[in-house]
């Protein structure tokens, strides 16, 4: 069991995670460069359940993924800084933004996707598991 804190930049909201996460990934689409405003983004699956808002109210805004799936995003709607997000492809869990936790130094990413989309000037890690595009089947990134 874990329990870890966490929040927004500007500390308007916080959230706790209670519960052990999925292995955390990394991906180099468009869109989260974009999200992130930098070469990646990095997303913590976590249950539903385990993710406590302790203080603050989210905004919510969807888009359409490049997989067809509609992804919900939520995030501090005084400055910006995204949470987590959900979608119909994971209905049980939240992609938790691994960056807004307080204590990140437990976390080490397993997996990466969307490669052929990563920045030229980025060095890829050779023992990660990498997927050029979206993997089909999640469940063997979560076995790993």
């Amino acid at each position: 069991m874990l329990d870890s804190t966490g929040g927004c930049q500007c500390d308007a909201v916080r959230y706790r995670l209670t519960g052990r996460p999925l292995q955390l990934f990394i991906c180099h689409c468009k869109e989260c460069q974009k999200q992130t405003a930098s070469a990646f983004g990095m997303a913590l699956p976590v249950a539903k359940r385990d993710l406590e808002l302790l203080s603050g109210t989210l905004k919510e805004w969807r888009r359409r993924a490049d997989s067809g799936h509609e992804v919900a995003c939520y995030f501090c709607p005084d400055y910006g800084s995204r949470i987590y997000h959900g979608s119909s492809l994971k209905p049980d869990y939240w992609h938790l933004k691994a960056g807004t936790l307080d204590d990140t130094s437990w976390l080490e990413p397993v997996a990466q996707a969307w490669t052929r989309s990563a920045q030229p000037w980025l060095r890829l890690a050779n023992e990660m598991v990498s997927f050029s595009g979206q993997p089909e089947n999640l469940s063997d990134l979560v076995k790993r």
